[in-house]
């Protein structure tokens, strides 16, 4: 199934990117209605786009119910939505403390996007790509999207710099997830980025939660669904007793790669006592759409 080209560009002014989501205002204001996609605008006709197959560390995660906001390490968290930016030409931007752009140099940058859907959100889930695209191809055109012209894609960039994880759903072409595992492995081997410091798999054991907020440098799913689970003690304790019961009830179906098991998140989380640790390196994992 080939993927919508729309062509536009990248603005930041009051908005918060991170590592793996932009602001993406399109040429034509009704490309993503004439592409069937299913996209929330701002006032000014900008989408957020989520970068497909990456994850960046969280900066503000809301915990389910009443959990407050929490965040990752921020170190790799502002170095991944750095290096986004870079990639997409920008040369300066400045925040506020919340993290909310106040200016950049440039205001915008041309750029485009290959997207074949949106998530519950809202978002589009897709590729994007500084400047415009080479050769003739139209705005709101059909194109496939090969392995070549996925390197130069931000999103294979965030992951061949280590910066993000690779986090991969069953939509996603095979080959083009192939080619980020790939580059994800040799970024894992040549220690770069948030590599050295990841305990995804080696494991780690909790003590508090401010260790896991500022300490542990961990896949984001794993954290966010420690973050729900914790989120539910309201005496702010750590205790995991309960956590893997607490992920047998989410509904996250995968397949492992290239085996094809087919299974439960919570089957590859060990949980002993109170040290975890993923049995399986993250990019063999391909989850299913909910």
């Amino acid at each position: 199934m080939p993927m919508t080209l729309i062509k536009g560009t990248f603005q930041l002014g009051g908005a918060s990117p991170d590592g793996d989501s932009v602001r993406f205002y399109p040429e034509d204001p009704q490309a993503t209605k004439k592409a069937g996609l299913k996209v929330r605008l701002n006032s000014r006709g900008g989408m957020q786009l989520r970068l497909d197959a990456i994850d960046a560390l969280e900066t503000h995660y809301q915990a389910r119910g009443t959990g407050g906001t929490w965040h990752q390490p921020a170190e790799f968290a502002d170095a991944a939505a750095a290096n986004l930016l870079k990639v997409l030409g920008f040369k300066t931007v400045e925040r506020d403390e919340e993290g909310t752009v106040t200016s950049s140099t440039p205001i915008k940058v041309p750029g485009h996007i290959l997207t074949r859907f949106a998530d519950k959100y809202g978002r589009a889930v897709a590729f994007a790509f500084p400047g415009q695209r080479p050769g003739r191809s139209a705005d709101l055109s059909k194109v496939r999207l090969d392995v070549k012209t996925l390197k130069n894609s931000a999103n294979y960039r965030q992951v061949a710099d280590g910066l993000v994880y690779p986090t991969f759903y069953s939509l996603l072409y095979p080959d083009l997830r192939e080619a980020l595992a790939e580059a994800a492995v040799k970024a894992r081997q040549d220690g770069l980025g948030l590599w050295p410091q990841d305990v995804t798999d080696s494991g780690f054991k909790l003590s508090s939660r401010r260790q896991l907020a500022d300490g542990l440098v961990i896949l984001p799913k794993l954290f966010r669904r420690l973050v729900d689970y914790l989120a539910l003690d309201e005496s702010g304790g750590v205790s995991l007793t309960g956590f893997s019961d607490f992920l047998d009830s989410r509904d996250d179906r995968l397949f492992t790669v290239p085996d094809g098991h087919a299974t439960e998140f919570e089957t590859l989380v060990s949980v002993k006592r109170q040290t975890v640790n993923l049995t399986i390196e993250p990019e063999r994992i391909v989850f299913i759409e909910a």
